[in-house]
Formats: structure tokens, C-alpha cells, sequence
């Protein structure tokens, strides 16, 4: 951690530097803007002590003030001036200045707003440390094939500043890997920022994304600015207005932007992932989504999997929420029986991770207190044709079947149920229902059921043409 002091007189630069080098900081030396400013493009320092007034400086201290809270927000910056009034400290403050002091200054009180303002900086790097370790160990949890691919795919990006497009359907956890990627990259350190496109009013957007200036309320940061130096996720970019789409493909190409009601550009570094859930060379050609910031976008694309390809995930994600709501709102910390996991892996879950999680969510809010869940507390749909009894009544095309062909219909779905649920192991789904390998490859093979390799694993599926072959 390093202290970066600013100052065009050499001897009180030089004075406070042997000050703070006896406390043990590391100190590094500026006396103009110029020399100010390479310094910190080179390697940010933990803490800016700066002057307010420099000679032969193309800029002033506000100047470098306003520049470095554009640039490095979390830089705290101490203004020193030997021409200090309330009117310098208050526009210093309002700037973002941490705190003022006038020279001729009191070595004591230099010490004490320095160990202020480096606590408040370390601080502050923890608290972003603590949220991106809940974020990352919260929710990337999964072993199945078509996991471990997306993971995969994931790790290789996490290191560059490759633009990244993420697809697939709502509810499987884009947001969750966007964060994965910030939580393992090198702008790890620096914010996330999670812009809905979907939520933000297309009249209000253009404010959101670039903030604004007005003379009441001076400058208003917007969610770009605020993520300077971090990641911007844009969560269902298609629904983005078409004018703002012109305006973030300008910011991607020039990386600086004007705030609305105002006239300086605001530079900003950025890394830039979106997502979405829609195809968006169907909305390019329907004239909804333009084709230049699909190709800035869509540099890695990446396809997130739906829960129902990841079935195997599922005992492993319904024991993580338990766990999590116990944690957070003091729910019951109950286990699932075998059943019920099995419940679990073979219902159809179209709102994917997310409605799993709601699903766990309510069981342990209106269940029984028991330290076992029971498939009969999940509150998922009955199966089509039960009677509440215990009995599976058949109807529709089931009911006017020869046994024979009723058997075989069964069978099939049945099967083809198992194995999805086993990520297309046949090993595993041959031991839990009961066959030999060898015998289970047989049945597959007359009944018409194939795997193949789809989303990192394998998948089951009926293949009219090959039971026919037969």
C-alpha cells in the first residue's frame, strides 16, 4: 500500500514523505499534474495526499481531484492548501476529498486523517472482498456434465477482458455466472454493476446508464461511471431502447461518454458482459437490435444450461438453498429424503434455478418442522390422472392402448425420465432401476431410446426410426 504525495513545493513534499516513510508507508512523489497523473495510470497508490495549488501545472488540485474520483473512485484523496478557507474545504469535500488540512500543518493531525483515511480505504477493499466471496460460494455449485462444461467455458474467460455474451432460458443463473467471471478476474477489486435493461424505463435510461449534470444537484454518477474499472452487466440487453443501443456501442468503441445536461466526456474502463434470453439475430432482422453492438457483444458467447439438462445439480442446489435460507432467516435445517430428491430430479422446472430455490423456500416455511422432507411436502403438480389415493388413472391416448403397447409407452418415459435424471449415465440408471447394464442397453435399443451428447454430457431421447429399423 502506497501513500502517492502531490505538492510543487519540494520541501514540504520531501517533509511528509520522511514523516510517513518513519510510520512505515511506502511513499511515492509528484510535483506537478503531469507527474501526478503517470503516477497514478501507472499504479493506483492506497492514498492521495495533494495540494490544491500548483505551479506551472496544466492542472489544478480540484482539477486532479475530480479526475482521480472519476477514475479511481476509491482512492481517498487528502487536500492540503497554505491558502485554506471554508470555501476550498467545501468545494474539496464536494468533489470527494476524504478530508482538509491547511498548511502550516500539525504532524499529529497529518497522522491522524492518514490513519483514518487508510482504514476507511482497507475497509472498504474488505467489504468488497466479503461480497464477492458470498456471491461466488453462494450460488456456482453443480457437478453434473453439462456444469462442469459451463464452468469450463467460464474459467478460460475470467483472465481477459473479452466481451461476453451470455444465453439461455430465464431463471438458470446468467446473473450467477457473470459474477463468477468478476469474482475471478483481475477486476475483482473493483464493482459489479447489474443494469436490467428490462426494468429501467426506456425515457430514463439514457440517465441511468451516463448519469447527469444540473445545476441543483451538480453531477449525478450513473451505473456506467459507478462501474469504472470493474464489469457492467447488461442483463437482457435485447430490451435495451434502440437509441440507447447506438450510445453503448459508442461508449464500447470510445470507452468515454457525455453525462446528459452535460459537456466534459467522462473516460471509463470497462469490461462488458450481457446476456439474454431471446435470439438476437431474430431481433437484428426484426429491426429491434442493431447488428454493430450484437457483433461488439457477442465476442465469447457462452450458453448457460437450463436446470432440466443439469438434473443431476439438483439434490445438490434444493441442499444449498436449505442451508442458505437456515442461514439467512432462520428456517429449519431439514434433509431430503430419497424420494423426495427423486420428485425433484424428474419434475419439469421451466423457471429453473430460481424456482427451485422458491420451491425449497416455501417447503421450509410451510412444512412440518420434521428433520425430513418427504416427497409429499413438495408442492409441485400432481402427476396427470392421480386421484389423491395413492392410484394413477389413466387417461387420454394411455386409456385406449393394448397392454402390450401401454407397457411399452411406459417404459419408454420411464427410462427416458431416469436417464436424463442420471445426465445419461447408464451405469447409474441401470443400478437404481433394478438391471444389468447389458440388459438396460437391450431395452433401450427395442423400445427406440438413444443418448446423445448434448450440453458437456449426454441426454436420452425416442428415435422412431430406429425402433422401426428393428
Amino acid at each position: 500500500m502506497s501513500i502517492l504525495i502531490v505538492d510543487d513545493e519540494k520541501d514540504i513534499r520531501e517533509l511528509i514523505g520522511d514523516i510517513l516513510r518513519d510510520e512505515g508507508f511506502v511513499v511515492r512523489l509528484a510535483a506537478n499534474s503531469d507527474e501526478a497523473v503517470a503516477e497514478i495510470n501507472s499504479d493506483p497508490p492506497s492514498l492521495m495526499i495533494l495540494d490544491i495549488w500548483l505551479k506551472d501545472s496544466r492542472m489544478d488540485g480540484i482539477d486532479i481531484l475530480k479526475k482521480v474520483k472519476r477514475d479511481n473512485p476509491d482512492i481517498p484523496v487528502v487536500i492540503i492548501s497554505g491558502h485554506g478557507n471554508i470555501e476550498i474545504a467545501v468545494a474539496a469535500i464536494k468533489q470527494g476529498a476524504y478530508d482538509f488540512i491547511e498548511k502550516p500543518f500539525n504532524i499529529d493531525q497529518l497522522m491522524v486523517v492518514v490513519g483514518r483515511a487508510m482504514e476507511t480505504s482497507r475497509l472498504r477493499r474488505e467489504n468488497q472482498e466479503l461480497r464477492r466471496r458470498d456471491v461466488t460460494s453462494a450460488d456456482m455449485l453443480g457437478s453434473s456434465p453439462a456444469f462442469r462444461a459451463l464452468k469450463a467455458q467460464l474459467e478460460k474467460v475470467t483472465k481477459s477482458n473479452g466481451r461476453v455474451m451470455l444465453s439461455g432460458p430465464s431463471g438458470s443463473g446468467k446473473e450467477v455466472a457473470a459474477r463468477f467471471i468478476h469474482a475471478n478476474s483481475n477486476r475483482a477489486g473493483a464493482a459489479f454493476v447489474s443494469v436490467s435493461s428490462a426494468t429501467i424505463e426506456p425515457e430514463r435510461m439514457e440517465e441511468v446508464l451516463f448519469g447527469r449534470e444540473t445545476p441543483e444537484r451538480g453531477v449525478e454518477k450513473g451505473l456506467l461511471e459507478q462501474g469504472h474499472g470493474g464489469i457492467v452487466y447488461f442483463d437482457e440487453v435485447a430490451d435495451m431502447p434502440l437509441g440507447t443501443q447506438s450510445k453503448i456501442l459508442r461508449v464500447l468503441v470510445e470507452q468515454q461518454f457525455t453525462r446528459v445536461g452535460g459537456t466534459d466526456k467522462v473516460r471509463v474502463d470497462l469490461r462488458v458482459i450481457s446476456s439474454t434470453t431471446r435470439d438476437l439475430r431474430a431481433e437484428i432482422a426484426a429491426g429491434r437490435f442493431r447488428q454493430e453492438l450484437y457483433d461488439r457483444l457477442n465476442v465469447v458467447p457462452i450458453s448457460v444450461p437450463s436446470l432440466e439438462e443439469r438434473r443431476e445439480d439438483i439434490p445438490e442446489l434444493a441442499r444449498h438453498f436449505i442451508e442458505m435460507f437456515n442461514r439467512s432467516q432462520g428456517l429449519p435445517l431439514r434433509r431430503l429424503s430419497a424420494e423426495a430428491e427423486a420428485l425433484l430430479q424428474t419434475q419439469a422446472w421451466p423457471g429453473n434455478v430460481r424456482q427451485l430455490r422458491n420451491v425449497m423456500e416455501r417447503v421450509l416455511i410451510l412444512g412440518d418442522g420434521s428433520g425430513v422432507i418427504e416427497a409429499g411436502e413438495l408442492p409441485l403438480p400432481e402427476a396427470p390422472g392421480g386421484d389423491g389415493g395413492g392410484r394413477m388413472m389413466l387417461g387420454g391416448a394411455m386409456a385406449t392402448l393394448p397392454l402390450r403397447e401401454a407397457r411399452e409407452v411406459f417404459e419408454r418415459e420411464y427410462l427416458l425420465t431416469q436417464i436424463n435424471r442420471f445426465g445419461g449415465n447408464i451405469s447409474r440408471t441401470a443400478n437404481f432401476v433394478g438391471m444389468e447394464r447389458s440388459a438396460l442397453h437391450r431395452k433401450l435399443k427395442s423400445l427406440g431410446v438413444v443418448t446423445t451428447a448434448k450440453a458437456g454430457g449426454r441426454a436420452a431421447q425416442f428415435d422412431g426410426d430406429e425402433e422401426d429399423e428393428d
